[in-house]
């Protein structure tokens, strides 16, 4: 159901406001560049400092833009479950495919909270839900066993975004679900390894700037053709890395600004790139002719 590429969409300001000319621009880019769908409002779209009127916004205009040309994939995650559910039941009113799901942060619930909180929106929504493990952020991980409990007992709970950074756990997870509950990779340079275990496709940062390599890489690995899938992975490697030596999405609206296509405008607590990482980040970009 979601295998590919899946942009994980940054959210354009312009003097603090959501900027929807440069965000629908981005939606073309991304059509254009082949990719399966998008993810408005996921972390790299600054989820937690959009007001949620401003959050629903840009979820309504992904998919006004997208109009069925691609799937969307709603990012309608919280620490609060009950907010969770009311934003994931409004994305299904007003059309999404699907729903991203994070981990609740900050509250580290137990195993048994988890379950709950995830079983309370998958039992007020039809959407298709995709967990998003990333204890990197969150504190906590989707247990392996929470993860089972979840899709024996949801039929809509179809998919997980890990970004964990283990290909073990891929391997965990792949080993004791269903052929039909599919693993989309949450690290661009996880996305070879993961895929070589189970994994069928990813949700990307690098997508934004570079849609059409990252795609043929998905659909390399996908079609089994993983000697030209490597070529792609190497090619890109230091821009999947470099494009996060700050916390996201700093570095891909840099790379984005540089191009001419939005402001690098972030909302504090984030702020903008150092001078050295920048300056890392743009020979990289110039070394694959992205900027001049």
């Amino acid at each position: 159901m979601f295998q590919g590429t899946h942009t994980a969409l940054v959210t354009p300001f312009t003097e603090d406001r959501v900027d929807e000319a440069a965000f629908q621009q981005l939606i073309d880019a991304q059509i254009a560049g082949g990719i399966s769908g998008i993810v408005p409002v996921g972390t790299t779209g600054e989820s937690p400092t959009l007001t949620q009127e401003e959050h629903m916004r840009v979820i309504a205009l992904g998919i006004q833009h997208a109009a069925g040309r691609v799937k969307v994939i709603a990012g309608t995650g919280s620490n609060s479950t009950s907010e969770a559910v009311a934003m994931t039941v409004e994305a299904e009113k007003l059309g999404a495919d699907a729903a991203l799901l994070v981990a609740p942060y900050y509250n580290k619930p137990s195993p048994e909270g988890l379950f709950r909180h995830f079983a309370r929106i998958a039992e007020a929504t039809r959407l298709p839900l995709i967990l998003y493990s990333i204890p990197g952020r969150c504190g906590i991980e989707i247990g392996v066993e929470t993860i089972v409990r979840l899709v024996e007992k949801y039929p809509n709970v179809v998919a997980i975004k890990e970004a964990g950074g283990s290909v073990e756990r891929v391997s965990a997870i792949r080993a004791v679900t269903p052929p039909a509950f599919e693993i989309l990779s949450g690290d661009d340079s996880l996305t070879l390894p993961f895929m070589a275990v189970g994994a069928v496709g990813v949700i990307s940062v690098a997508s934004n700037i570079i849609p059409a390599q990252v795609a043929a890489l998905v659909n390399a690995a996908l079609a089994g053709d993983y000697a030209k899938a490597r070529g792609f992975h190497f090619q890109l490697y230091a821009l999947f890395k470099d494009l996060f030596l700050e916390p996201n999405p700093a570095p891909i609206k840099h790379a984005l600004a540089l191009q001419g296509r939005m402001s690098r405008d972030l909302r504090l607590p984030l702020c903008e790139m150092g001078a050295a990482t920048a300056a890392k980040l743009e020979a990289t970009l110039r070394q694959l002719q992205l900027i001049p």
